[in-house]
């Protein structure tokens, strides 16, 4: 079969000003997460590059880009367009066509970096910037709007996942996850603070220290929180469905890396201002229960300090225990918001 390339947009070879000697060792440490799962893709990246699949599948999901970026806006203004009345978000702040837009450009990069078969890794790296400037513009002057643009663009990738023959969905979630990451996590402030620090300033090794046990903390702890609730159900299905799951694992690790932040900022702004309100908006919406939200913070603070010297921990647990705090049970009851 002859394919038609002539939708799909050639991968940068280096992204303009953004590997500085300054972020490069921390934020390539975060884009090696990704080969930790994918060695077991490895044959199977061989005969899609073969045969030709990926560009296949890249071309027919390219054409349905308009479609579903549409359709998962639609879907965030079902789930969501009670909350800006009852938050008093500013309706203006919110604008469907250039979150749509953005979103259509992005997973066209996505889709693009996914035919031509660069690794996961290397497409972190690239879309780094990008997304982190699309994340930063949108909560500049509030953070809540983060919550629309952060499902829309999960929508959409649900959405281009459902179109894409099964075999091929693990190694396409990949790079669908990179998104996810960049844009529910605030890694380019991380990366910005890391920074700031001397190579080898104690909070910036903690941090480092933390980072490559970000997925297997998170993974431990979702295991555990589905021990712990086998029968619980939020708004899109069970907590065991594989859906759920990998959403939360990001959600954790969204957590973790809003505490790295804390750190090398030395601040609990960022989760006074970002990361609270946002759960505040989506886990009620979500049919997410504070209780497990509480669970989940608790088996964070066990995972870290397991992990760290005492000395280490000493960086950490301040935040943590502002963390507790804001989420604790007489603030946050279940059925309150």
């Amino acid at each position: 079969m002859s394919i038609n390339l002539q939708n799909i947009s050639s991968f940068p070879e280096q992204p303009e000003d953004f590997n500085t000697e300054a972020n490069q060792p921390f934020s390539e440490a975060w884009a090696k997460k990704y080969l930790q799962k994918l060695a077991e893709q490895d044959d199977r990246v061989e005969v899609l590059n073969r045969s030709g699949i990926a560009t296949e599948i890249a071309t027919t999901l390219m054409q349905t880009l308009r479609t579903t970026s549409v359709q998962a806006w639609a879907r965030t203004e079902a789930l969501l367009s009670q909350e800006v009345i009852r938050h008093q978000i500013d309706p203006q702040l919110i604008d469907p066509w250039a979150v749509t837009k953005d979103a259509h450009r992005i997973y066209q990069t996505a889709l693009s970096a996914y035919a031509q078969q660069i690794p996961p890794p290397k497409f972190s790296t690239w879309i780094a910037k990008d997304l982190g400037h699309i994340r930063q513009k949108y909560i500049a002057d509030d953070p809540r709007v983060m919550g629309f643009i952060s499902m829309q663009f999960h929508y959409s990738g649900q959405m281009l996942l459902n179109l894409t023959p099964l075999a091929q969905q693990p190694l396409l979630s990949a790079y669908f996850k990179v998104i996810d990451d960049h844009l529910y996590m605030p890694l380019q402030r991380a990366y910005q603070a890391a920074a700031q620090h001397a190579y080898d300033a104690p909070p910036l090794q903690v941090v480092q220290q933390l980072l490559p046990l970000c997925s297997q903390i998170a993974t431990n702890i979702v295991e555990q929180v589905m021990q712990l609730y086998p029968d619980y159900h939020c708004y899109t299905g069970r907590l065991d469905d594989i859906n759920i799951q990998i959403s939360s694992v990001r959600d954790t690790e969204m957590f973790q890396v809003y505490l790295w932040v804390c750190i090398l900022e030395n601040n609990i702004s960022a989760v006074q201002q970002e990361l609270f309100p946002l759960c505040v908006m989506l886990y009620p919406r979500l049919k997410v229960r504070w209780e497990l939200v509480r669970q989940l913070i608790q088996l964070l603070g066990i995972e870290i300090r397991s992990r760290l010297e005492p000395q280490q921990a000493a960086y950490f647990v301040p935040y943590y225990e502002s963390l507790w705090a804001m989420f604790s049970s007489q603030l946050l009851p279940d059925g309150k918001l």
